[in-house]
């Protein structure tokens, strides 16, 4: 049996994939913020390719175009995996009106849009990782749209 209720509220309470965000309440929103952009992981392969990160969607396109060596070793994967999720999430966050972080109660942290539509920026991350889809441009395009 299919109960959608049930697939929605499974999310919000089972354990997170990759990394979990305790605060104290909504005053921690800038520094949870401050911490979930550090992806610090990313900007060190970045950097090593070359690639600048400096939040904006274009350098999601870049890191799209990286060569993911980082596939080969997976103890760094899952790292690498959190790291693009929260870097996108940083992205959307910085640069679609309205978007903000919301930590659900098990500690995921997701970006919630305007129009309230949450998305599971870290899961995303994680697939971009493993498979390299979907692009993170991509993602990004899907929730920039009005």
């Amino acid at each position: 049996m299919d109960f959608p209720f049930l697939d929605s509220w499974l999310r919000r309470h089972r354990t997170p994939r990759g990394i979990a965000v305790y605060s104290t309440g909504a005053d921690d929103q800038e520094r949870v913020a401050e911490l979930l952009s550090e992806c610090g992981l990313l900007r060190e392969r970045a950097a090593a390719a070359g690639v600048e990160l400096d939040d904006t969607a274009e350098s999601l396109g870049r890191l799209d175009q990286l060569v993911p060596s980082w596939r080969d070793d997976p103890e760094e994967l899952p790292w690498l995996g959190n790291d693009a999720g929260l870097y996108l999430g940083t992205v959307i966050i910085r640069t679609v009106p309205g978007a903000a972080w919301q930590v659900w109660p098990n500690g995921q942290p997701v970006v919630t849009l305007g129009s309230g539509r949450e998305i599971d920026v870290v899961a995303i991350g994680h697939d971009w990782a493993e498979s390299g889809t979907p692009e993170l441009s991509q993602a990004y395009a899907e929730a920039s749209e009005v």
